[in-house]
């Protein structure tokens, strides 16, 4: 269970100071004309998030969990999602957000990931809520969630974001 808490925690604090440096990239971004797109549904992105944070400790607190020999696999793609993450991160830098924020005149980011990846944070948040509860025998919250985050991308988030990057265009 010490693990669990290690990993739930490490998360947890992740998020919280990856919300700090989207602030700060917003504020700034902003301040250069930077224009807010997909407002409407960032609500429903925050809920699934914390909710996903809330399912996975209560099933991993509560429910009978199987805990398999496949955990360090689940463990291993975490950690992958990790190093994902942060070469993302890294490779937008100030651009970085959890909102859709464009900053007419800007350059579309084509280094790191995005040279071959379109969505590569996408691509860590889903890795990371399919893992996660695997690691820890949480197969109804890596279910549950794996399916609505996926519809949220697909459906509502990444048209949002091609919508926004185009009328930018014009």
């Amino acid at each position: 269970m010490t693990f669990f808490w290690i990993v739930f925690g490490f998360v947890i604090v992740q998020r919280l100071l990856e919300i700090m440096y989207a602030k700060s990239n917003e504020r700034r971004m902003k301040q250069q004309g930077a224009i807010e797109a997909g407002a409407s549904h960032y609500k429903w992105i925050v809920l699934l998030h914390v909710l996903f944070f809330v399912s996975l400790l209560l099933e991993v607190l509560y429910m009978e969990v199987i805990r398999d020999g496949a955990w360090f696999f689940f463990l291993l793609l975490f950690i992958v999602a990790q190093i994902l993450r942060v070469w993302a991160l890294a490779s937008l830098g100030q651009f970085w957000n959890t909102k859709i924020l464009v900053l007419p005149g800007a350059e579309k980011v084509k280094s790191g990931p995005y040279r071959w990846i379109p969505h590569p944070n996408y691509v860590v948040v889903a890795l990371e809520i399919a893992s996660l509860p695997m690691i820890f025998g949480a197969w109804r919250t890596a279910l549950v969630f794996t399916i609505a985050n996926a519809l949220l991308l697909l459906l509502v988030r990444i048209p949002a974001e091609k919508k926004a990057l185009q009328q930018l265009k014009g």
